[in-house]
């Protein structure tokens, strides 16, 4: 399938598309229902006023993609490549999961994602500032150098998850689950001391 059918039509249901290469390209309102996009190149594109309804995205860069007022409900993402998305550009993002992801760079602040999953991905320097996180499963994630501030984390699942670097006295922990030894790095943003 050719990538001349995402410009010439304007809703998809049940659709695969595989192997496109669609780098810098805009789509604008456009309706994805229930598609999977294998392994397609989206790298530097822009999708304007366009639904994802319970989408799969696989092993597909999606790297630097605009959400301009785009609504994402329902939407997997297996082994992507999402680096630099600024996700609070979107409409509404509801129940989202991403497994095996890279998520470097990218933008979440005050973003509503309870229940949502982002397992076993990379999240490097990521802002997660004011995200609310209630009960989302966040296990395995490489959070390196990510943004913590008054994050909601209550109920979140953290085990496994690596290289936090999360305040008690400035994010909602309440009832999260961490796995030890990640769990110190909890300790090291309050003024104590601890001995071995």
């Amino acid at each position: 399938m050719s990538h001349d059918i995402l410009n010439t039509e304007y809703e998809f249901t049940d659709r695969t598309f595989e192997e496109l290469d669609f780098r810098n390209q805009s789509l604008e309102n456009r309706i994805f229902d229930g598609c999977t996009f294998l392994r397609v190149n989206f790298n530097g594109s822009s999708f304007k006023r366009c639904r994802f309804l319970d989408c799969t995205f696989e092993q597909s860069d999606l790297s630097n993609i605009a959400l301009t007022s785009s609504d994402l409900r329902d939407v997997k993402f297996k082994e992507c490549k999402l680096v630099g998305v600024n996700w609070i550009n979107a409409t509404s993002l509801m129940h989202l999961s991403w497994d095996n992801c890279a998520l470097n760079y990218g933008n979440f602040s005050g973003l509503d994602l309870r229940k949502s999953s982002m397992q076993n991905c990379v999240a490097r320097e990521v802002d997660f500032a004011e995200t609310n996180f209630s009960e989302a499963n966040l296990r395995g994630t490489d959070f390196t150098a990510a943004r913590f501030a008054n994050t909601n984390l209550t109920k979140a699942d953290l085990r496994q998850a690596k290289n936090y670097s999360i305040r008690p006295d400035s994010n909602k922990i309440k009832k999260a689950k961490f796995s030890l030894p990640e769990a110190m790095l909890l300790l090291y943003g309050l003024d104590i001391e601890l001995e071995e």
